[in-house]
């Protein structure tokens, strides 16, 4: 069999043609069962191709020009929030984003604190660098 046909090329395929930076595992369930799709992400993880943000949830990588490792193509702020959306919670801005727009302090927030609106369990980060969540009002 060629290489056209396999799995992780039509996910590789998929992933070149989405503009997306950030991709649930749901997104390929067309191309074929869960577990052999799970098998399709763990190797192209594996080749650097992709980063596991969590449970599920992938990112488009590159490799780094320092060290050539494989390093997120969007900082990891703005991935979880992406990865947030496509998971069906909203986010708002924190309240230290909020104090930091409205010129009330001159520390800039890190970002990888993220205000949502509704319940949240979901793990989110890369490298033992983690997003926590904040109730937004």
């Amino acid at each position: 069999m060629s290489k056209y046909g396999t799995i992780e090329y039509k996910i590789i395929a998929r992933i070149a043609r989405k503009k997306d930076n950030v991709f649930v595992r749901k997104d390929f369930n067309d191309i074929s069962d869960y577990d052999q799709v799970g098998r399709a992400l763990k190797n192209l993880t594996k080749e650097g191709r992709l980063i596991r943000l969590g449970y599920g949830v992938y990112a488009k990588a590159k490799k780094s020009p320092i060290n050539g490792e494989a390093v997120p193509v969007a900082p990891l702020p703005a991935l979880a929030k992406e990865a947030l959306q496509r998971l069906g919670i909203e986010t708002a801005p924190s309240r230290l984003e909020q104090a930091y727009n409205a010129g009330q302090t001159t520390q800039v927030p890190s970002g990888r604190l993220i205000g949502v609106k509704g319940r949240v369990s979901r793990k989110l980060g890369y490298r033992g660098a983690f997003i926590s969540y904040e109730q937004a009002a």
